[in-house]
């Protein structure tokens, strides 16, 4: 009997010894989350908790010459509610009224707001979706009504303020204004999206319940800054011209795409820029900046650049007559053709440029540079004809222009060179050209943007860019 007590009070012991161990234990870690590893505890749980949300600024706004808006950032307000914030007297007293007026301003029946935040209020729902897409007007009613007019804390009001971007003018001239967003960055807004972005700021927001943020107060903790507004050259009486023009005449021919630019001479301002392009179902919008992308093959534009060259080294003067041969010659087997059957007889090289026709002018440059092909190509480039022209807008296409020294090189490469073929060129960089003659040789830079600016002050312009003052001699330009 002795022997069992002495075992009984052993084991007794054991246990009491492993609970005074355990105890200890507990209260060691209690004083180590305590007071060793609070802080690192509390910051831990904030992190979880609480969390510094960015909010985007206000994109400035791109205008047009006359200050019409091209495009513009507006604000949007998402509207939830916190019906556990509310008082219990604030919540009977106003549930009725403010379900009324929400009716009256979104339109479903007050029973269904009354419905919706008491049952938000029953389950705990701190974060109950009532509208979204408020505009800034709206906004300001919806704070004046029953409940909400107590603010976030007493009447659970949680607003949410995010920016889009509209373009007031609708589709005219968007592809030149562009975007900045997950698409990329494309024409103006892609641009100068150092100016147009501003500064964002940021909120605190808690988790709550189902992994929802709430707004901690009405407050940012750092205010975003707008950006700055962008003044283009763009008229906008031009503009729409130039797109109802351009949409016109795609309709009529049934045009996969098309693009117009208007250039004024002397400034190198671009006045409207408008790009169509064909959907399946025959309707056509601004698809992609082709004026300032699709190089191409710019077919009978190119004469003018054959001619500039030729006349500069005097092979040929205006009065130089050349024989079209009934609107057609062979090269190789290939066939050139004038658009007027049986052509234009012996003319000269004015009248050969002035009705376009390809056979005089192919004969005029496979004449005088058949022996060396490599002087028409340097000619060529004297006048900066295939090269980039260094767009203010990202994207300009390649030009092409070949050269003797290519693999492509043959024979017929000089002859289909004259009349715009084997050639590729942008619609911009043809027009620049085209402007350097009309503006008594001086070839300038397009320019897009006239001007950076805030709402009361100007903060940058932007002058005249001249590429050659002067690309060939005035008896040329004559």
């Amino acid at each position: 009997m002795a022997i069992e007590k002495k075992q009984i009070l052993y084991r007794a012991y054991l246990v009491a010894g492993f609970l005074v161990l355990f105890a200890g234990a507990i209260i060691y870690k209690l004083f180590e989350i305590q007071f060793v590893k609070g802080q690192e505890y509390i910051s831990m749980a904030e992190e979880s908790t609480v969390k510094s949300f960015e909010i985007f600024a206000n994109r400035g706004n791109v205008y047009t010459a006359d200050g019409s808006l091209l495009a513009t950032s507006v604000s949007k307000y998402d509207i939830r509610m916190d019906p556990i914030s509310v008082k219990e007297s604030d919540f009977q007293s106003g549930i009725r009224d403010l379900s009324l007026q929400l009716s009256k301003m979104l339109g479903k029946t007050p029973g269904h707001y009354e419905t919706l935040i008491k049952k938000g209020r029953a389950t705990k729902n701190r974060y109950v979706f009532i509208t979204r897409n408020l505009d800034y007007n709206e906004y300001q009613r919806i704070k004046k009504f029953p409940i909400f007019k107590l603010g976030p804390y007493k009447g659970g009001l949680i607003v949410e303020q995010r920016t889009v971007r509209e373009y007031p003018i609708g589709e005219m001239a968007k592809r030149a204004v562009g975007y900045d967003d997950y698409r990329g960055r494309v024409g103006i807004e892609g641009s100068f999206y150092e100016y147009l972005r501003g500064k964002n700021g940021k909120r605190l927001k808690q988790k709550i319940s189902k992994g929802q943020w709430k707004p901690i107060s009405d407050g940012n903790e750092i205010e975003p800054v707008d950006g700055k507004d962008v003044v283009t050259t763009i008229d906008l009486n031009i503009q729409d011209i130039a797109h109802h023009a351009l949409l016109e005449q795609l309709e009529l021919f049934e045009a996969e795409h098309g693009t117009v630019v208007v250039m004024e001479t002397k400034s190198g301002e671009i006045k409207a820029m408008a790009n169509l392009g064909r959907t399946s179902k025959g309707t056509y919008f601004e698809d992609r900046n082709y004026a300032v992308y699709e190089s191409h093959e710019p077919g009978s534009t190119f004469k003018l650049m054959g001619m500039v060259v030729a006349l500069e080294d005097k092979v040929i003067d205006t009065g130089y007559m050349v024989d079209t041969q009934g609107g057609e010659i062979s090269y190789r087997g290939r066939k050139v053709r004038d658009s007027n059957k049986g052509g234009y007889g012996t003319i000269s090289a004015s009248r050969a440029f002035e009705v376009s026709s390809n056979v005089g002018i192919v004969k005029i440059i496979d004449k005088y540079y058949r022996d060396d092909p490599q002087k028409f190509v340097d000619g060529l480039k004297k006048l900066h004809v295939g090269e980039k022209i260094g767009l203010p807008i990202k994207g300009e296409g390649e030009p092409i222009v070949p050269k003797p020294s290519d693999k492509s090189w043959n024979a017929l490469s000089l002859p289909w060179m004259a009349y715009g073929y084997g050639v590729s060129l942008t619609p911009l960089q043809t027009l620049t050209f085209y402007n350097a003659i009309a503006n008594n040789g001086e070839m300038v830079r397009p320019k897009f943007v006239k001007e950076i600016r805030t709402q009361t002050n100007s903060v940058s312009t932007f002058s005249k860019e001249v590429i050659d003052p002067k690309i060939c001699s005035q008896e040329t330009i004559d």
